[in-house]
């Protein structure tokens, strides 16, 4: 369909253009609010700056299309293909993404707020600086996805793949991460302060720098984690696993360490009260990989 065409009859009060194949057209700037687009072509169209608030884009071919700081705000866009859609600065608060695959986007400073993105496909995307509060991640896959200084507070994460995303200087105060797996992956200064980790699998996770105050980190395995500088301040660490973990220079005030493993775990430098320190001094053992003391030495066992 011709674009000046599509216009005039949308100018017209025409709203239903399903179907259409617009590919490589350009529609920047554009007026489409409450457009019914569903089933069309956009491959590689240019939507940059258009208003398309509450349109229906389900099932729409986006690809390579340029959505760079587009009104799509409660949208459905539902089982539609954006791979390697620039979607810098767009406005996405309470749209509708269940199943969209956006493997390789470009969300970078987007706002998602509220947004629906269960089982969306985002594997590879660039979500830097992206605002996610409250918006639904159920199983949807972030593997390799790069959320560098995203805010997540309050987004539902059960069940998201999660492996080799980036969170460094993520914003995820309070969010429920219960059983997650997070091996590997790079926390470092990322905000956690009353976040659920319980049980969770952070294995060899980068925490450095991290604030984690009031966390709850029972049971959780973070043998090998690299903690150092990190804030654990009334963390909850019962029955965790800090096996070879680098805890120098953390802070673990009013940190709650009851049934901790240990062994080889870093401690120098460590902010911790006296009685806490005592106890460690008596379940520590082994040697530590960051500086090769034993990890009694690292706690001063011998002031005890």
């Amino acid at each position: 369909m011709d674009v000046s065409y599509l216009l005039k009859c949308y100018e017209m009060g025409s709203r239903d253009f399903a179907g259409v194949d617009l590919r490589g057209a350009d529609l920047s700037g554009a007026t489409l609010i409450d457009i019914n687009l569903e089933g069309a072509n956009l491959t590689g169209a240019n939507l940059s700056r258009a208003f398309l608030t509450k349109a229906n884009l389900n099932g729409v071919f986006l690809n390579w299309a340029n959505l760079s700081f587009a009104k799509l705000s409660e949208s459905c866009l539902v089982d539609s293909d954006l791979t390697k859609a620039n979607l810098n600065g767009a406005f996405l608060v309470k749209a509708d993404l269940a199943k969209a695959k956006l493997s390789a986007a470009n969300l970078s400073n987007a706002n998602l707020r509220n947004a629906n993105l269960q089982r969306a496909n985002l594997c590879g995307t660039t979500l830097q600086s992206v605002n996610l509060r409250n918006a639904h991640l159920k199983g949807a896959n972030l593997n390799w996805a790069n959320l560098k200084g995203a805010r997540l507070s309050g987004a539902v994460l059960q069940g998201a793949f999660l492996n080799g995303v980036n969170l460094a200087g993520a914003f995820l105060n309070g969010v429920d991460l219960r059983g997650v797996d997070l091996s590997g992956v790079n926390l470092s200064e990322a905000k956690l302060s009353g976040a659920d980790l319980q049980e969770a699998n952070l294995s060899t996770a980068n925490f450095t720098e991290a604030k984690l105050r009031g966390v709850n980190l029972i049971g959780a395995d973070l043998s090998g984690a690299n903690l150092n500088r990190a804030y654990l301040g009334r963390a909850e660490l019962d029955w965790s696993n800090l096996s070879r973990a680098d805890l120098s220079q953390a802070d673990l005030s009013d940190a709650s360490v009851l049934g901790v493993k240990i062994e080889g775990a870093e401690f120098s430098g460590v902010t911790l009260p006296e009685m806490t320190r005592r106890y460690l001094c008596l379940v520590a053992s082994g040697h530590t990989a960051w500086s090769q003391k034993q990890t009694q030495e690292t706690l001063n066992c011998e002031k005890s």
